[in-house]
């Protein structure tokens, strides 16, 4: 199967356009799409979070000469590339083209796709809340297809309980809450990746959330979000979506006929 094939299909769940959509009206920077392309047929497909040397090296074991990750491969200004410590980078993808593997990210445009990343978040917090299906959804960044950041109705639950909860649906340790443990959540906020930030505190409190959701938590929005009544709940970057990734890897494997695996860099959730 020809790169472009491959790409075709994962661009139909997760379209590149929803990226260009955010990055134009919300003032967002993304790097989506090819990033390597070695020229040859792709004879099978590993899924990774990141551009990890453990996923290159699963990729070389298991014959696929395509890794798909979420986070860009490649995301800012490269001024060169070399083989070098202090440069994993410049490793990685040195690694990578000696062994003939390309490379495709699809970063905000799965976050943001309908079924996506984030969505695929909020759906894990209803599951640990005892319920699959979320209720009075809205938005913080809507798109013509899809959007960021979700606030919604979950069955009630004491803060305590939903962590130890999503602890197991995250299949995550690393979960810190902030809060009373025997305090009510029945409406929460969540934002996958490092969405947490002041607006995003914003939105929560004016959705009438009693939680926040999400990673990478600066010391200030944790501090404004536990003032403004929100509980905090603060999963790994990894672990906030890694959930809805594999999901999407389990998508495409479905509808394509070339082999496809799936990766997880443990030490990380």
């Amino acid at each position: 199967m020809k790169l472009c094939e491959i790409y075709k299909t994962l661009n139909e769940l997760a379209p590149k356009s929803i990226s260009d959509e955010y990055c134009e009206k919300y003032g967002a920077y993304d790097n989506s799409g090819v990033l390597v392309d070695t020229g040859e047929e792709i004879q099978g497909v590993l899924f990774s979070l990141d551009l990890s040397f453990a996923a290159i090296e699963k990729a070389v074991e298991s014959g696929a000469n395509l890794i798909v990750t979420h986070h860009p491969a490649i995301y800012g200004k490269i001024s060169d590339i070399r083989v070098s410590d202090f440069q994993p980078l410049g490793k990685k993808l040195v690694a990578a083209l000696r062994k003939g593997i390309s490379v495709i990210s699809m970063h905000l445009n799965l976050d943001g796709a309908q079924g996506g990343i984030d969505e695929s978040l909020m759906q894990g917090v209803c599951l640990s809340a005892g319920k699959n299906a979320p209720k009075d959804v809205a938005l913080m960044h809507t798109l013509s297809t899809g959007g960021y950041g979700r606030a919604y109705a979950i069955e009630p639950t004491s803060l305590g309980v939903l962590t130890e909860n999503m602890q197991q649906t995250f299949s995550t340790r690393r979960l810190q809450a902030y809060g009373e443990e025997n305090k009510t959540i029945s409406r929460v906020a969540s934002f996958c990746g490092g969405g947490a930030d002041e607006e995003a505190v914003a939105f929560a409190v004016k959705q009438k959330a009693d939680a926040i959701v999400s990673s990478d938590f600066k010391h200030h929005v944790i501090t404004l979000a536990v003032e403004s009544g929100l509980s905090v709940i603060a999963l790994t970057h990894y672990a906030s979506e890694h959930y809805g990734f594999e999901k999407f890897y389990q998508k495409i494997r479905r509808v394509t006929e070339i082999p496809c695996i799936f990766h997880t860099d443990d030490i990380l959730l």
